[in-house]
């Protein structure tokens, strides 16, 4: 019975699997780093009550399910956004695996997702991206561009210039005109270690995919919210989505627009 199981469909359940594990950790990261705690010790705990998390009451998504969404001493309610981080991380390693298969390249971009998804939920609940993952990022980026990716070092270094670079531009242009911050130095650092795993071709294409998306979940915002144009929104998430994008459906899109819009007959 077994011998007739694809491997590539087993392979790919683990990677969902170890994505929800590692979901489990981001948790930890989204709640920790921005307090400056160790992200080692104390066990995890409820906040409400103090009482430690036993590690079958830590089983990724079906822990919280089975126990209704709350702390199992106190009753507290467990926020829906643990097991939401914990799904979409296994999806995002699900994808990943199917997109790239099973090569080195796929250690690389789980790492990189999951730096991003780990930035992109810091910066929705504080509105900052801690230098304790940006900056160490960048250096993994250029140390896997060098080893493992064919990016090759010199468009993983021309990337982190780029992509720091523009963003430093843009952000400094705008102070200069406007006399106010529109963009903090964390992006500009985020958008640096992106270039240093995806090169200095997609920064542009990350910073269309970020505008975008962003325009189109901005746009609502403040008119829901009433805000105008200087309602705070975080950009973080929307590079990170975009850079995500530009992993996955890139080339698929440009190839589209080539076809469609230049070279159609």
């Amino acid at each position: 019975m077994f011998s007739d199981v694809n491997p590539f469909f087993v392979f790919l359940a683990f990677s969902f699997v170890l994505g929800t594990v590692i979901g489990s950790f981001l948790n930890v990261c989204i709640y920790r780093i921005p307090l400056g705690l160790s992200l080692v010790t104390p066990g995890s705990s409820c906040p409400a009550c103090g009482t430690s998390i036993r590690w079958y009451q830590n089983v990724p998504i079906v822990s919280w399910i089975l126990l209704g969404g709350r702390c199992a001493s106190c009753r507290v309610r467990i926020s829906l956004r643990y097991p939401a981080v914990e799904l979409l991380t296994g999806l995002v390693f699900a994808l990943v695996f199917y997109h790239f298969g099973m090569v080195w390249e796929t250690l690389v971009y789980w790492l990189l997702c999951s730096t991003l998804l780990a930035i992109t939920f810091i910066d929705l609940d504080h509105q900052i991206i801690p230098n304790v993952i940006s900056l160490p990022g960048i250096v993994a980026g250029f140390v896997c561009a060098v080893f493992v990716l064919p990016l090759g070092w010199q468009d993983s270094l021309l990337g982190v210039i780029a992509g720091g670079g523009s963003l430093w531009l843009v952000a400094s242009g705008y102070r200069l005109f406007t006399g106010v911050d529109g963009m903090g130095m964390g992006d500009v650092k985020l958008l640096a270690m992106i270039g240093a795993f995806l090169g200095w071709q997609a920064i542009l294409p990350v910073i269309f995919l970020g505008s975008l998306t962003g325009t189109m979940v901005g746009i609502p915002l403040m008119l829901y919210k009433k805000g105008g144009r200087r309602l705070a929104i975080p950009f973080a998430p929307f590079l990170s989505l975009g850079a995500i994008l530009y992993l996955f459906v890139w080339s698929q899109l440009f190839g589209w627009y080539l076809t469609t819009f230049i070279i159609s007959p």
